[in-house]
């Protein structure tokens, strides 16, 4: 038996299907999260709070999207704990169909105008379900495709999690798009705006007849057969890998980007308090054109991350990042359209993507298979939901009316960028360590020579 064998489980390994089950099941479940978020900038603050005080609206409907957030720690323990003992197929199934219910519930919610004060707190108990439902996503997706992938392809199977969630976001705004267009304001307020959160039962639908396809991957296999199968895999990560979850609870910072993108800046950008008065149909345009760059920039730079490792492409990543995002809010201040977009692409769609193609196969590499959906879930989701604070604190800190917006905000989000590169670069490289070795003590990587040697094979095998 060669080393590559012994320190790789055995079994079949569905590295294809597993990556088309990550991605579409991703792309689905992410396109019922994103059209929360962008309702939440578009159209909650006129439907579910008082219109007494726009300024108030606004930071309140931008509170209710983090509120989503502050249920992903719990849903991490929960869904990790259940991931790592029930394996990565079953965990992705449940985070579907909750997914799936509570946004189809959100589009028969009554409004502000109707109910008073329920309408917000019904809100906001849907919003902790899609929270606590999409805690197990990433980090269940990333499992999955990892295991199955072959040595030396990881990064680049891994980041079709992350491709997939882009092409979700895609989706949410193309349904939004032609609503904008072919509806009045009024009609759109009224009634369309519920239609994207009605047409997630047919996502549910889709994604739990595909998710149910996939086979579990051979090492949680290994695990079962063994007997391995951990009683307390939130106990193992936190004991023993706690390092390396506050790596990436700091890593997982980096989610300001889409902050700034896709959230506080439609705000910034249409909501009549701010006094930018861009269209929201030309402002829905923009992270759809950033995404769709994203979507065929992924696997690049996840191939990369598979021949020059991942620390690299995330710490550049984030910070070029951040230091775009002062120039992307500045082109929303001067109402410069195409400029945002240029912004828009050269930071969420390119910059960005060093990071987010990298932390599918980064982040579960860190963490041993009997806790890596557990170790990843938990740390990831506190990080972001860290951040998902973040539009009310740049509504509270650069409300409508202020000055200088793009420098206050631009500020704070390359400062939360730059711990993001200092986690990436204290953390150990990954990229040539055999699975069944991942997150032990002093696990060794392979020879670069050998390592080359082995991607080869497994290029050569995939054609």
């Amino acid at each position: 038996m060669t080393a590559a064998i012994a320190h790789e489980p055995q079994g079949r390994h569905q590295s294809k299907v597993a990556a088309a089950s990550g991605w579409i099941g991703s792309a689905l479940e992410y396109y019922d999260f994103f059209i929360y978020a962008t309702a939440a900038s578009l159209v909650f603050p006129q439907i579910f709070f008082a219109s007494g005080n726009p300024k108030i609206a606004i930071v309140a409907s931008l509170a209710t999207y983090g509120v989503g957030y502050v249920a992903r720690p719990v849903g991490a323990f929960v869904l990790g704990h259940w991931g790592d003992t029930h394996g990565r197929k079953n965990v992705l199934l449940i985070c579907l169909v909750l997914m799936g219910l509570s946004t189809t519930a959100v589009g028969l919610l009554p409004t502000y105008q109707q109910v008073g004060i329920l309408a917000p707190v019904l809100l906001v108990v849907l919003r902790l379900i899609q929270g606590f439902a999409v805690a197990g996503e990433i980090s269940g997706a990333s499992s999955m495709i990892l295991e199955h992938a072959p040595f030396g392809r990881r990064g680049y199977f891994a980041s079709f999690t992350l491709q997939g969630v882009q092409a979700g976001q895609i989706l949410a705004a193309a349904v939004f798009l032609p609503l904008t267009y072919a509806l009045s304001n009024e009609a759109f307020l009224s009634w369309g705006w519920r239609v994207p959160f009605l047409l997630s039962v047919l996502v549910l639908v889709a994604g739990y007849i595909i998710r149910r396809e996939v086979e579990e991957t051979p090492a949680f296999a290994e695990e079962q057969a063994h007997r391995d199968v951990p009683k307390s895999p939130v106990v193992d990560a936190l004991t023993n890998h706690w390092p390396d979850m506050l790596r990436v609870i700091c890593m997982a910072l980096m989610n300001v980007i889409p902050v700034v993108a896709t959230i506080f800046g439609a705000a910034y950008a249409v909501q009549p308090a701010y006094g930018v008065g861009m269209d929201k149909t030309i402002y829905l345009w923009i992270p759809v054109i950033g995404n769709i760059v994203a979507v065929v920039v992924i696997p690049f730079v996840g191939n990369l991350s598979d021949r020059i490792g991942r620390r690299m492409p995330i710490i550049v990543g984030s910070l070029l990042a951040g230091l775009m995002s002062f120039a992307y809010l500045y082109a929303i201040s001067i109402r410069n359209v195409p400029l945002a977009f240029v912004f828009s692409i050269l930071m969420w769609g390119i910059v960005y993507q060093g990071y987010n193609a990298v932390y599918p196969s980064f982040y579960p590499e860190l963490f041993p298979t009997r806790a890596r959906v557990s170790g990843m879930a938990i740390a990831q989701n506190i990080g972001t939901m860290l951040t998902a604070l973040l539009p009310a604190l740049f509504a509270t800190v650069a409300p409508p009316g202020s000055q200088n917006v793009p420098l206050t905000v631009g500020a704070l989000a390359f400062g939360i960028t730059a711990i993001a590169s200092i986690a990436a670069w204290s953390a150990r490289e990954t990229f040539r360590v055999h699975l069944n070795d991942l997150g032990e003590p002093g696990a060794p990587a392979v020879e670069k020579a050998e390592y080359d040697r082995l991607r080869r094979q497994s290029l050569a095998a995939a054609g």
